[in-house]
């Protein structure tokens, strides 16, 4: 280990070193940790802000728990970077996120203080729920059980579906609420404000204050905490919340809020909590990128801001400058090009504007273009609502979240043939991400769906297409799949023209065997076919361009020609394009060799996309060992 530690924080290795030092050595330890993040950070990129703002919390249920015995299941996993400091991972927290390095997220096989692998939201409070139930199954009354979710996790359905199922189980469970009023971006809807009036509220927080006050005869925190606790609970429930509590009602026993930066007040609230039995809400208020200026001010910026200088904060400007855009951008800037001259045009995203650039069409047209918050079901259906009164909303998801609403897309869009333009963006390997964030599944669970269009560009200008061809009139559900990163065209704003649905192109003739390609993973293709025509060998490449329909006529044409094949996908090789290509065969009676490249039946962990791509054998250097060995 390189990165510098303090002297407290070289002392812990694991929470029974943590539980040696006094409790007035916390705030300490809190800010050392905090630095050890800010430090590994700024030269190993990953989620920044969310864990600035909840070391205290990770340091304080560390403290007052035994885990692993005492089950601690955070939400995402963003602000867990002082958790796994604290529970062993220290001398390898240098790795995170990299190529055969931790993993970004909580995950179980790497730890047994990671009670539960996260990465998708609002699925803390269900799995500790399960948890808890179990406990008590297994006549472990006695095992604690803490669901770490944000407020943003919040406004996920199934957080709502765990309070309720939750609420009447008499679980020992209990519900941390780390609200710091942003996700990614900022958080929108109803939950959002509904928790800005309890932060804000200046009646409740007068009352708090004198509650808080009574501790110890005026002392902040004194030894008649535990009476007083409940005391506050009850003056919550029946004084000051005259619209009535959202948590009370769900039959939780509601507390806060609370300052969750204030380490020594958490862990004296915990520990009097723990004798509560039932479900307890315990709602705390942090600041995304405590402690670090530049990722307090701008907390959208640094929820992930790549290299960053550790002292001043700033970002360390991008190589890539003045190269081919990122398809993000391309998407960001066509939307407007396209909703400008369609008024029909909106655009739907479940809290992902900044990393789709939808925040672009947002700034330009607010009125028609809508962060639906952390929910993914939501934003398919509330398409479709608006598909049905002839809007055309191009419904932005990252692929992997699209696995969410997956019902919605067939039962309300498939089913009844809404023109709803579904912009998957992030397919295929993501890189750093890992597991849980890779979208290998959708070309394969998209493809099996009546009635869609699914499409996956090659460059920029395929998908400036494919959205231009995607809005034109009655053409039902269309899929548009396209990767984290750049593409490869630097003057990327072509003409916007029309495509063929379900026509594909030849890129290159060859005389051998047939390379066919869905997506960017094209260019690595192209640049295969020139050094095997180097070594003697010609290839021909196909650009299959749409998945579903599939350009049968091409097909034809290849397998009349050629016995070698290769296809080439960035996503799972099960049910994805080259088994479309093989059924094709089949059903048409041809026989060829065909070699399928693509993710294997497997969960790839982190790494960067290219070394991601290699491990998967289907980048430049594994299309040409692939075809040498026909």
């Amino acid at each position: 280990m390189t990165a510098l530690t303090g002297p407290l924080l070289t002392q812990i290795n694991y929470p029974s070193d943590l539980k040696k030092l006094k409790t007035d050595e916390l705030p300490a330890l809190c800010e050392e940790i905090r630095q050890f993040i800010i430090e590994v950070m700024s030269t190993n990129p990953g989620h920044l802000g969310a864990s600035l703002g909840a070391v205290e919390l990770a340091v304080a249920l560390h403290y007052v728990y035994e885990a692993p015995f005492d089950k601690i299941i955070w939400d995402v996993g963003h602000q867990a970077y002082a958790h796994k400091i604290l529970t062993g991972r220290k001398e390898r927290f240098e790795t995170i996120r990299t190529f055969k390095g931790i993993s970004g997220f909580p995950k179980m096989a790497e730890s047994e203080f990671d009670a539960f692998g996260v990465g998708h939201s609002s699925t803390s409070i269900s799995a500790a729920l399960g948890m808890a139930v179990a406990a008590k199954l297994s006549n472990q009354s006695d095992r604690h059980h803490v669901a770490i979710i944000g407020d943003g996790a919040m406004t996920g359905g199934m957080a709502m579906e765990a309070l309720n199922n939750a609420g009447v189980s008499n679980a020992n469970l209990m519900v941390i609420l780390n609200d710091n009023q942003i996700a990614i971006d900022k958080n929108v809807g109803a939950i959002k404000d509904y928790l800005a009036d309890i932060v804000t509220s200046r009646t409740y927080n007068r009352v708090r204050d004198k509650i808080w006050l009574m501790m110890g005869g005026g002392t902040k925190y004194g030894k008649n905490s535990r009476a007083i606790v409940k005391q506050l609970g009850n003056a919550v429930k029946t004084t000051l919340l005259k619209s009535g509590n959202l948590f009370e009602a769900f039959n939780f026993r509601y507390f806060g809020p609370v300052d969750g930066n204030d380490v020594i007040r958490l862990v004296k609230l915990l520990s009097d909590m723990n004798d509560i039995k039932g479900p307890k809400l315990l709602h705390i208020h942090t600041v995304k990128g405590k402690g670090f200026e530049k990722a307090e001010k701008d907390q959208t910026v640094y929820h992930a801001p790549g290299v960053f200088d550790k002292k001043t904060g700033a970002i360390k400007e991008d190589k890539c400058q003045g190269l081919a855009p990122k398809y993000q951008t391309v998407f960001g800037r066509t939307i407007i090009e396209l909703a400008e001259s369609n008024p029909k045009i909106v655009g739907v995203t479940p809290a992902m504007s900044t990393g789709c650039s939808l925040n672009l069409m947002m700034t330009k047209m607010p009125e028609r273009t809508f962060d639906v918050g952390i929910a993914e079901q939501h934003a398919v259906t509330f398409s479709a609502g608006m598909a049905a009164s002839g809007f055309v909303p191009f419904c932005n998801i990252y692929s992997t979240f699209m696995q969410r609403g997956y019902d919605q897309v067939i039962h309300d869009v498939a089913l009844q043939k809404l023109n709803v333009v579904f912009c998957l963006d992030r397919g295929g390997l993501v890189g750093e991400d890992g597991a849980t964030h890779h979208g290998a599944y959708d070309l394969a669970y998209l493809r099996c769906i009546p009635n869609i269009i699914v499409s996956s560009p090659m460059n920029e200008e395929e998908l400036r297409n494919m959205m231009f061809t995607a809005q034109l009139k009655n053409m039902g559900p269309f899929a548009i799949r396209y990767p984290k990163g750049r593409g490869v065209m630097s003057k990327w704003k072509t003409p916007l023209m029309p495509m063929e649905v379900g026509k594909g192109r030849m890129i290159r003739d060859g005389r051998d065997a047939a390379i066919i390609t869905l997506g960017h993973v094209g260019n690595y293709a192209v640049d295969a076919c020139g050094l095997l025509e180097e070594s003697g060998l010609s290839f021909a490449h196909y650009d299959l361009r749409f998945l579903k329909p599939l350009d049968e006529e091409m097909l034809h044409e290849i397998f009349r020609r050629f016995t070698k094949i290769i296809t080439v996908e960035d996503g799972s090789v099960m049910g994805g394009m080259g088994s479309a290509v093989l059924e094709f065969m089949s059903d048409h009676g041809y026989h060829a060799n065909v070699k399928r490249l693509g993710v294997p039946d497997m969960f790839i962990e982190q790494g960067s996309v290219p070394e991601l791509h290699h491990q998967c054998g289907f980048d430049t250097e594994g299309i040409v060992r692939t075809a040498n060995l026909f």
